[in-house]
């Protein structure tokens, strides 16, 4: 490792620290799957929770005007059920209470409920021409019979919810759920009731969900848990703050999402609502919640006079599902900023489910994802040795320059770059293919924290790659390292210690850069130990990868050989001006060498 490409180690962990700050977070198996259904079941009626006397009805009914007549009833639930969801339904407000995703479990291996009533709640609130505001969740709506239809994506079972006020006026909710999706139909329709309602006014829908905690580690899912929505004009917004947060959208929204670190509930419009507000707060002091998500979408009144129509989403942020959902609904899965994005969406992703056909272990998907990304790489692996190599075979050239000029770096930097120049070297050819990395890097520190894939997936020692893995608990905790040791953490910070050393053998670098590219794996050990244990066994790997492969490219260089092209070099180019990279660095360090003595001169002349 030579200084050059010390600079290039030293400038990808700044970055990497850097994108940790701005871009990434801060702060058993699934069960068996059955066979695709959807069914329809009525539960028995819930108790009710005091009969009114006539009295206190009629104040119920009067309090309410027009809607008064859909104040009285009595509550049941519906479930609509298929093979990924099972659905609960109220006739009480005629809303989902309750949402299983039947595949999945938590961490502590309990039905996932990605909605129920005690945590979600939504509603639709509107008002009358009589002045009053009514919500949806005041009235009591009667379940018509499930109807089932053959389509295109196979069998659809409907149900729909009425809320009669009077002849030829009532509101009507329909729910349908189409086998093998997570998708449920929502459509809201107003009829004849249009001299009821204030004129021009929008319907207010509403959504408060506390996030129950669905993975062990607490902190981060926390981090990565958002309230997204999109506008119309498809600009993604992503409120991702560990404090108390509000965002309004005065323009039309399409969609919003209250997404965890695997799972996401959203809502998509089919036309959009006039306009949203959101807002996510966290109660740090409660470890039973990841975050409170409140949204108020505005629902234009001509549309549910017409029958308007939405989509809930209930399912895993896979991003082989979630962009089929809407525009950009695969937003709601955080796969890296800017390029590092696409590399997981175009690389990474699909040679990930490529594999996974084929391969149970993902522990052993990891490993082949390695050795085909290292193939890849291999050019420039071998250029950066290459670069070593020469550096190594004119180490004592350089040591000489160093001894000449002793302590006038200026001078020794100038000499430096004229040697390089002279046989035709460029310092930077072994920084840049490491810098060429970095994408590759970044996209790996997006992808293992957010794959569902990996949620819940054994492999050696470790419960859940998912997350860290647990080799020792310690009693107190460590500032930026924890509370825990991750053995996966240990192994790659050894194996990135032995490639340090391993190039170390042929570096010309002495000095503080020598220290800081063994202390680097330290920092390293810091950021990693309570990140997914797929992430640091991918870098563990990673490093034997690596350091195998120099080991059988040193078998193919010959310091000889690089010495007599070198000396070569050296007598072609003789007569040849010094250009490009090379030409800059002398002239820079000319400049820099001048202003020196002239400070020097300047501060001799003043004695």
């Amino acid at each position: 490792m030579d200084r050059n490409q010390a600079v290039g180690l030293f400038l990808i962990s700044a970055l990497l620290l850097v994108y940790m700050f701005f871009f990434a977070p801060k702060d058993e198996v699934q069960q068996e799957k059955k066979p695709a259904q959807t069914t329809a079941t009525t539960t028995a009626t819930q108790p009710a929770a005091a009969p009114l006397d006539s009295a206190a009805m009629a104040s119920r009914q009067a309090a309410m005007g027009t809607f008064g007549a859909a104040a009285t009833g009595t509550e049941q639930t519906v479930v609509l059920e298929n093979e990924n969801l099972k659905v609960g339904l109220t006739t009480k407000g005629g809303q989902v209470n309750e949402v299983l995703l039947k595949n999945y479990l938590t961490f502590d291996k309990k039905p996932l409920y990605l909605f129920d009533k005690e945590s979600s709640a939504t509603d639709i609130a509107f008002k009358t021409r009589e002045g009053k505001e009514i919500k949806l969740s005041d009235l009591y709506f009667t379940p018509t019979p499930v109807s089932t239809t053959n389509g295109k994506t196979g069998k659809t079972q409907a149900i729909s919810f009425r809320a009669t006020l009077g002849e030829g006026q009532y509101v009507e909710q329909t729910y349908s759920l189409t086998e093998g999706t997570f998708l449920l139909g929502y459509d809201l329709n107003f009829k004849g009731v249009e001299q009821l309602l204030a004129a021009n006014q929008p319907l207010t829908f509403t959504w408060k969900d506390r996030l129950k905690k669905l993975e062990m580690d607490l902190a981060q899912n926390r981090n990565h848990s958002s309230l997204n929505f999109m506008t119309m004009d498809e600009d993604v917004t992503i409120i991702k703050t560990n404090s108390t947060e509000e965002e309004k959208s005065p323009e039309p929204v399409k969609w919003m999402g209250n997404k965890q670190n695997f799972f996401t509930a959203g809502i998509i419009a089919k036309n959009q609502f006039e306009s949203g507000q959101f807002t996510s707060s966290l109660n740090e002091a409660d470890s039973s919640e990841v975050k409170t998500f409140v949204s108020a979408l505005a629902i234009p009144q001509k549309d549910v006079l017409g029958g308007a129509q939405f989509t809930y989403y209930f399912g895993p942020n896979d991003y082989s599902v979630l962009k089929h959902v809407s525009d950009k609904f695969e937003k709601n899965l955080e796969l890296g900023w800017g390029v590092f994005g696409y590399i997981n969406r175009f690389v990474v992703i699909p040679v990930f489910h490529l594999l996974e056909n084929h391969i149970a272990s993902y522990g052993i998907i990891i490993v082949i994802l390695v050795l085909l990304i290292k193939l890849i790489l291999t050019p420039l692996t071998y250029k950066s040795y290459l670069s070593m190599a020469k550096m190594k075979v004119m180490k004592p050239e350089i040591d000489e320059i160093k001894e000449k000029y002793g302590d006038d770096m200026q001078k020794q930097q100038s000499e430096t770059m004229k040697l390089y120049s002279s046989v035709g070297v460029n310092p930077m050819s072994g920084c840049i293919p490491m810098l060429l990395q970095i994408p590759i890097l970044f996209a790996m520190f997006s992808f293992f924290p957010n794959s569902i894939e990996l949620r819940q997936e054994a492999f050696l020692w470790a419960h859940d790659l998912s997350t860290y893995d647990v080799f020792a608990k310690l009693p107190f905790t460590i500032p930026f390292y924890g509370n825990h040791v991750s053995m996966f953490t240990l192994l790659m910070t050894a194996s990135t210690i032995l490639y340090t050393w391993g190039n170390n053998q042929v570096s010309t670098m002495q000095g503080p850069m020598k220290f800081y590219s063994y202390l680097m794996p330290f920092i390293f050990m810091f950021i990693v130990n309570s990140m997914p244990a797929g992430l640091s066994f991918y870098y563990f790997v990673s490093n034997l990868v690596t350091f195998g492969q120099q080991a059988v490219i040193r078998k193919f260089v010959d310091d000889d050989k690089i010495r007599q092209r070198l000396e070569e070099n050296k007598t072609k180019l003789k007569d040849k001006k010094p250009g490009g990279f090379a030409q800059r660095m002398q002239e820079a360090m000319r400049i820099a060498a001048e202003k020196e003595a002239e400070k020097a001169k300047q501060k001799k002349s003043k004695k």
